[in-house]
This record gives C-alpha cells, sequence and structure tokens, in this order.
C-alpha cells in the first residue's frame, strides 16, 4: 500500500490523524516536516504563493520522507485538481464547498471517468509509465481523498447532504470564514463552537478542523473530529524564535 493509499485508507476509518499547514513554497519545509511525528502535511494553496512548479518539488521532497501531502486548492477549478493530483498528491482540500450538486462535480473531478479526471500514465501519480494504465485506472481512487471546506452558512445548511456525496471523504471546518458568514467577530465565539460540533458530528464523511498550537484539541475529538491541522511552518517559526529569544534577553 503506498503512502497516499494508507493515508485515504486512515482517514476514511476515522483513525486519529494531525497534520500542519505549509505556507511557504519550498521543499526543503516540506523535506524537514514531512519527516516527523506528523501524519500529513497542507500546502496551502489557498493562501500562500504555490503554484504547480512549487507543488511539485515539494512533492517530490515528500515522497523522498514518506509523507502524504494535502494540497488546499485555491477554488473548486477541475483543471487546477488535475494538476495537483498528477503531482501526486495525496487528496486536495477545496475551501467554500456549498452544496451537494458542487461537492458531487468535485468527486467527479476526481475520478477516472466519462467527463472526470483526465487521465495520463506519464505523470507522477501513474509512476511516470512504469505502472499499467489500467493498474493506475484502478489504484487511483483508493489514492486521493476529497476533502471539502464547511465554511459559509450555506455549506453548514446542507453539511449532511455535502457529507452523503459518494466520494466526498471527509468535512473539513473553517472556523475563520464561518465565523465572518454568520457576521460575527471572534473566532472562539460559543455560536462558532457550537455550530462546529453540529458539522464535526457528521455521519457520512470524516470530519475534522483547525486546531491552534496551544489549543486543546480533545474538545473537537469529542465532538467527532476525527483529523486535527495545527499550526504551520511560519507559526513554528515564530514559536521557537520567541522561545529562543526569552531564554537569552534579561
Amino acid at each position: 500500500m503506498t503512502p497516499n493509499a494508507r493515508f485515504k485508507a486512515r482517514l476514511v476509518a476515522r483513525e486519529p490523524l494531525v497534520g500542519c499547514f505549509v505556507k511557504t513554497p519550498h521543499p526543503t519545509v516540506v523535506e524537514v516536516l514531512g519527516a516527523t511525528d506528523l501524519d500529513f502535511v497542507v500546502l496551502d494553496g489557498e493562501h500562500s504563493p504555490f503554484d504547480r512548479a512549487a507543488i511539485d518539488a515539494c512533492m517530490l521532497a515528500a515522497r523522498a520522507v514518506g509523507c502524504p501531502v494535502l494540497v488546499r486548492v485555491p477554488d473548486d477549478n477541475p483543471a487546477f485538481i488535475l494538476n495537483v493530483l498528477d503531482c501526486g498528491a495525496a487528496g486536495v482540500v477545496v475551501p467554500h464547498v456549498t452544496s451537494p450538486e458542487q461537492a458531487a462535480r468535485l468527486a467527479a473531478a476526481m475520478r477516472y471517468a466519462p467527463g472526470g479526471r483526465g487521465i495520463a500514465g506519464t505523470t507522477r501519480a501513474g509512476g511516470y509509465g512504469t505502472r499499467p494504465l489500467p493498474e493506475h485506472r484502478a489504484q487511483a481512487g483508493d489514492e486521493v481523498a476529497l476533502i471539502c471546506q464547511i465554511e459559509d452558512r450555506e455549506g453548514v445548511e446542507c453539511f449532511e447532504a455535502i457529507a452523503a456525496v459518494d466520494g466526498v471523504d471527509a468535512l473539513f471546518v473553517g472556523r475563520a470564514d464561518l465565523t465572518v458568514s454568520y457576521g460575527l467577530d471572534d473566532f472562539a465565539a460559543p455560536e462558532v463552537a457550537t455550530i462546529c460540533g453540529e458539522v464535526l458530528g457528521a455521519k457520512g464523511a470524516a470530519t475534522g478542523l483547525y486546531c491552534g498550537p496551544a489549543e486543546d484539541a480533545a474538545q473537537w475529538r469529542a465532538r467527532g473530529a476525527s483529523f486535527v491541522v495545527t499550526g504551520s511552518d511560519h507559526t513554528f517559526l515564530i514559536a521557537g524564535a520567541k522561545a529562543l529569544a526569552a531564554t537569552i534577553k534579561p
């Protein structure tokens, strides 16, 4: 079983998983973080400057240390999703999924089927032509995961239907945008926590969310979250620098 297939199997089985965001588009960052005890990393292609070349290089570094890589894509563009999967991603995190119809289109973009993902065996995902095309097509579905972000009022109103779409493997709650969507200012507002708890209890797919490094993740696991994204290379750098300075400065 490949690292990507193993990751998807664990995600779907709702095993406890922890990963982090990567904001810096450089392969060394992925190589270093991928060699730790994290279960996966997420390249933040929505809020950070990741183009295809950067994603490709980071994916290669991740392969060197056997780390599954998800990519948070900028939007639901099937062409970008195709590029990411061809590079060898373990899956995509798609922001602002607001309907089961949108989720169904995304699921189709992940599959080698009529009208879906374009197939080429010469990509990294296809083993650069070393894996027979029928074998690649048959195994590809087990090696990529679709994670839909629920971060809008419209998405919350139909999250159960989104989770029930065939091909949706997990829901990821985006608390920051969710807060804005409901006209609130406090990321930790009780209303936001209540909404998060409802979505995390979805039955048709695994669920998870972003959890700050200093935040207690146990409360979210108790509400149904099986995977957690916590911190990023940026937060680790800042925290490490502050801790170092504190030990030296009077």
